[in-house]
């Protein structure tokens, strides 16, 4: 067990080319075979400790699971499970939280599960709790996985760093979102931050996904972080970051401006991949940089070209899809697209069929409506689908029928062209003072008139913690101010936590605000 379990430890500290090499000199050693024929007739002698980190040590330096060695031992710890301390359950648990599912595994998990029930009052290292919650996994009995939140609860004063960063992966192991656990253990990482090695701010923001745990306070403080040290970190690592971040909704601003710099100096290393990563990042949390975004967007643009060959129909899509959703038009390979589209290429299977008609009737509407051709109609085509509106648009047309007098001042549910709908909408005089009736602004169309548009849109239609709008709704909004609406974006969310008071007075504001008609969404579209 000394043997296995110093070898263990020497081989762990290699790099990845390293292990590879060790390993191979390890198993062709004809002393390994011998200990491992050792091992195999001693094992129903072996002490507890020697049984469990003999287990350990055989796993985690590769020895394949289906092996009579490997097979045995977990047998012989099935008999002897009861015989167990807290720091063999705590070895045992991590050796199988990193194996595959069979019948001797499966058979040590429901056991350990059913020890872990008896015992759960004697556990009082967090290490220990931690191992058991990613060995028990997300199968655990619900019941369980509260008893092992309470217990990790009990010693949360005695949190560490290191178990603070552990503990995000035992919980997304479990796939437990405990809010109190967790938010200890932003706090710990808030404070140490400098001390999160890369791999595991990545693992970190995935766990957060896992859990569905919206921190803007961590997210903020691990950005804040790769920024200050952007200079220290690979551009692909920089890439693997603003992915995750956009898996999150999480806008980190400043550091996507530095990465910006960082393309427009070096624009070699985008290859597709990492140039489709690049194109989803952006265009998800509709980033527009604040300099140089002429120059960048040409090189996404370039870069794709160069792509072409190699691009498969979807990826092809959801690229000019991406730059779409920005306002740009990247030309020649839209024109490669839509040659496919003619010929039928682009169907696909029926699972991918809705997703890649809605991006390709979007990629359409950008063409028409961000071609600078384009000018706004006199006249909108209108339909309303339904007097009835849906359950939680209802607070906002009584808060409608209050503050303007009347349902004959707005219109709701309206269908437009494009296949964009709105929530309500309300014409008023060009002075802005007055709204006038929806029918009689109808009977006279006039440019002068002013039509406003009402989008509720639920808190996931935004960047994390801000109100700025995600590419789809950022791009819905420019195609309406281009079909002539000034659009007044509203957090639903928020706007239903309102009184029936706060609301009227919070519409009120909304609709004769100088700012309900500004323009201030950034584009690329005068790049075109």
């Amino acid at each position: 067990t000394n043997c296995l379990t110093m070898t263990w430890r020497l081989f762990k500290n290699l790099s990845e080319e390293q292990q590879r090499y060790e390993k191979q000199l390890i198993f062709e050693h004809p002393a390994f075979g011998k200990l491992c024929q050792q091992l195999l007739r001693d094992a129903r002698r072996m002490t507890r400790g020697d049984l469990v980190f003999s287990l350990h040590a055989l796993v985690h330096l590769g020895v394949p699971q289906n092996t009579l060695l490997v097979q045995t031992l977990l047998r012989v710890c099935q008999e002897r499970l009861n015989q167990l301390d807290n720091r063999c359950i705590s070895v045992l648990a991590t050796t199988l939280a990193g194996m595959d599912k069979d019948k001797n595994v499966s058979a040590l998990q429901a056991g350990l599960q059913l020890l872990v029930e008896q015992r759960i009052s004697s556990f009082r290292d967090i290490f220990v709790l931690q191992n058991l919650m990613k060995c028990l996994g997300k199968d655990a009995p619900v019941f369980l996985k509260k008893k092992l939140e309470m217990a990790v609860l009990r010693e949360i004063d005695g949190l560490t760093f290191p178990n603070a960063l552990r503990m995000f992966l035992a919980l997304s192991s479990m796939s437990y979102c405990s809010l109190p656990i967790l938010n200890a253990c932003s706090k710990k990482i808030q404070e140490n931050v400098q001390d999160v090695p890369f791999r595991q701010l990545i693992l970190i923001l995935e766990a957060c996904h896992t859990l569905q745990y919206r921190n803007v306070k961590l997210f903020s403080a691990l950005a804040d972080y790769v920024n200050s040290t952007a200079y220290l970190w690979d551009k692909r690592q920089i890439i693997l970051f603003l992915s995750a971040c956009e898996t999150l909704g999480f806008q980190p601003r400043e550091l996507l401006d530095i990465f910006t710099e960082k393309v427009t100096e070096d624009p070699e290393f985008l290859n597709l991949k990492n140039l489709l990563i690049v194109l989803r990042v952006y265009s998800r949390l509709n980033y527009v940089p604040t300099v140089q975004k002429h120059v960048f967007f040409e090189i996404l643009h370039s870069c794709l070209n160069k792509c072409l060959s190699q691009i498969s129909n979807t990826e092809l899509l959801r690229a000019v899809y991406s730059l779409g959703i920005l306002g740009y038009l990247p030309h020649y390979a839209l024109d490669v697209l839509l040659q496919k589209d003619s010929k039928d290429e682009l169907t696909l299977s029926d699972d991918l069929k809705e997703q890649n008609s809605m991006m390709l009737c979007c990629v359409k509407t950008c063409m028409e409506l961000d071609s600078p051709s384009f000018t706004k109609p006199a006249f909108v085509l209108t339909e309303n689908l339904s007097s009835v509106v849906s359950l939680n648009l209802r607070k906002a047309q009584e808060a409608l029928i209050e503050l303007l007098g009347g349902k004959n001042m707005f219109r709701q549910n309206v269908q437009l062209p494009y296949k964009y709908h709105i929530d309500f909408e309300i014409a008023m005089d060009s002075d802005r003072k007055k709204v006038l009736p929806i029918a009689a602004a109808d009977d006279h169309p006039d440019s002068r008139i002013q039509r406003l548009a009402f989008l509720f849109a639920p808190m996931s239609a935004f960047c994390l913690g801000t109100t700025h709008p995600q590419g789809k709704l950022a791009m819905k909004k420019r195609h309406l101010n281009k079909l002539g609406y000034h659009v007044i974006l509203i957090q639903n969310k928020k706007f239903q936590e309102m009184t029936n008071e706060g609301a009227v007075e919070f519409l009120k504001r909304k609709i004769y605000s100088e700012d309900a008609f500004s323009f201030p969404e950034a584009t690329v579209q005068d790049n075109n």
